[in-house]
């Protein structure tokens, strides 16, 4: 047994095939893959990696595995997958999945092919255990893949209550320990008991603070929005494919933005933090409904058209438009006079929450300082923004001055 002191839950115990899946080479990457991407721009201090929220991962789920009574190979199964579950991450954790998934059809969680052979098929097979099984449960299936991957899980556990202790933030705190006490499968449902509804809503609550304060911080998704632009001139100028950019990790990335000419200016300005200012920052009803279900090319050819509108370069300006608001924990299961009813259906805190996550989308349009005028100007125009009856939050000229101030 190893024992490994960690930042948010003290003393980890590591037992069994985990011992030896730690020393493989793809959860030794993971230790040169930050937690949160382009955060650390905005929180210094997040620095924390894929490694030690795997290993705190492993943790909750050998915690909830004791509690809920499951031994032998089944519990050996899901300590292993939760200690493997981000394998499959690649450079920057989720900033490029999306233009990756594009070229290889696969998320993060699809990960039978790095563990159906090598160092951790080997780990595996040698202890007994189907590798096949074990990426099922990464991506969530069967009653024990909720555990890993699922509305409860271990993973959003760890993740919260790590996030805000590296960033120093206050909003992701939960009572993990109760969380973890209060779990129980009902008829193949993981469900938390009886009198545990505001202990669902705290996974709610937690992530929607910390959401606009921390994931979705504007000057994060601006240096992901250039990490994606950089990602993809790289595939562009067939200077790396895309397989071989999944299993990078970020320093092989940053090395590769460098190298390659059509991506060198991104990987300066990464470098010397010397971002893209928002040009366009605006509410979801100002956002006509063509343009919050448009594919990559589509965004592509409105870049274009609000670059020549401002009659900058094409690579001026950035369209960042998110998926729709959507609150995946509120269909956690709860026990509610012995019946199982999702969190939705019980809880009026719910409704609340979804509102204010629609409040806090935001659309962006992203540009070097000199030009963010000119493009703010432009894409109103190009994208026929309803601004009437909204607040629209437009970076320019004298407002430009201030919002810098928090950019820091």
């Amino acid at each position: 047994m190893a024992t490994i002191k960690d930042s948010v839950h003290d003393h980890i115990e590591i037992h069994g095939v985990a011992e030896q899946l730690l020393d493989t080479p793809p959860v030794q990457r993971l230790r040169r893959i930050g937690q949160l991407g382009t955060v650390d721009l905005v929180y210094p201090s997040a620095n924390h990696t894929r490694f030690e929220h795997s290993l705190g991962v492993y943790h909750l789920a050998d915690r909830a595995l004791d509690h809920l009574g499951i031994e032998g190979k089944q519990a050996e199964r899901v300590r292993s997958a939760a200690l493997l579950h981000d394998i499959g991450h690649c450079p920057y954790s989720h900033n490029i999945e999306e233009v990756l998934y594009r070229y290889t059809g696969k998320y993060h969680d699809e990960v039978h092919d790095l563990i159906d052979s090598g160092p951790v098929a080997q780990t595996l097979t040698d202890a007994g255990l189907n590798p096949d099984r074990i990426a099922d449960l990464i991506s969530g299936e069967g009653e024990l893949g909720q555990l890993v991957s699922g509305e409860l899980d271990v993973d959003r556990m760890d993740y919260l209550v790590r996030d805000a202790h590296h960033t120093g933030v206050p909003y992701g705190t939960i009572d993990h320990e109760r969380l973890i006490r209060e779990l129980r499968f009902v008829d193949g449902e993981l469900v938390l008991d009886e009198n545990n509804v505001q202990t669902a809503e705290s996974l709610l609550l937690a992530r929607a603070l910390m959401n606009p304060t921390v994931y979705q911080h504007h000057v994060a998704r601006i240096a992901k929005a250039m990490l994606r632009r950089g990602v993809e001139r790289v595939l562009a100028a067939d200077a790396a494919d895309a397989e071989s950019l999944r299993r990078m990790d970020d320093y092989d990335l940053l090395s590769t933005l460098r190298d390659c000419p059509d991506s060198g200016d991104i990987a300066g300005r990464l470098d010397s933090r010397e971002l893209f200012k928002r040009a366009l920052w605006t509410e979801l009803d100002a956002v006509p409904s063509e343009l919050l279900g448009a594919d990559h090319q589509e965004i592509q050819s409105f870049e274009r058209e609000i670059a020549a509108e401002a009659n900058v370069d094409r690579e001026a300006v950035i369209l960042d438009v998110p998926s729709k608001p959507e609150m995946k924990e509120s269909s956690s299961r709860v026990l509610v006079n012995g019946e199982v009813r999702t969190l939705d259906e019980q809880s009026t805190l719910v409704t609340a929450l979804q509102q204010a996550q629609r409040d806090q989308w935001r659309m962006g349009v992203y540009a070097p300082q000199n030009v963010s005028e000119r493009v703010g100007t432009a894409a109103v125009r190009v994208l026929g923004l309803d601004l009437d009856g909204t607040r629209i939050r437009d970076v320019r000229s004298g407002i430009n001055a201030r919002l810098d101030e928090f950019d820091q």
